[in-house]
């Protein structure tokens, strides 16, 4: 950890109320990167929000099948390892939700436009 960090910890520290002192001192708190981490990855739900209102056709379907498969091993992985992250678990169950969402969306269009095809081919 850099020093930098260190000394902003350490003035920040002397302002956590007693209400949220189990959090910050937690081995996952914001004290440590099993925090900053997940923090950054709800970036990816973001993203994935975002495009919930984007054309199904210009979707990706690898994109979204390998965040959804990342979403779900990181969400069992984040149950098992020490110390038990929480906060990783969340944003990985959301990373999966959202890409498993837009991967419906996009089998849903697919079989549209084949049923579409077989309709005009009679």
């Amino acid at each position: 950890m850099s020093k930098v960090y260190k000394a902003v910890i350490s003035v920040a520290d002397r302002f956590v109320p007693g209400a949220l002192r189990p959090m910050w001192d937690h081995p996952a708190g914001p004290k440590t990167i099993f925090f900053w981490a997940p923090a950054c990855k709800w970036s990816l739900v973001i993203a994935g929000l975002g495009d919930i209102n984007r054309p199904v056709e210009k979707l990706s379907v690898r994109q979204c099948s390998s965040l959804a498969i990342t979403g779900i091993i990181w969400s069992r992985y984040s149950l098992i390892i020490i110390p038990k992250n929480l906060s990783l678990f969340a944003v990985n169950v959301f990373v999966a939700l959202t890409n498993v969402y837009q991967l419906g969306r996009v089998y849903k269009y697919q079989t549209e436009m084949e049923a579409k095809k077989v309709g005009k081919g009679k």
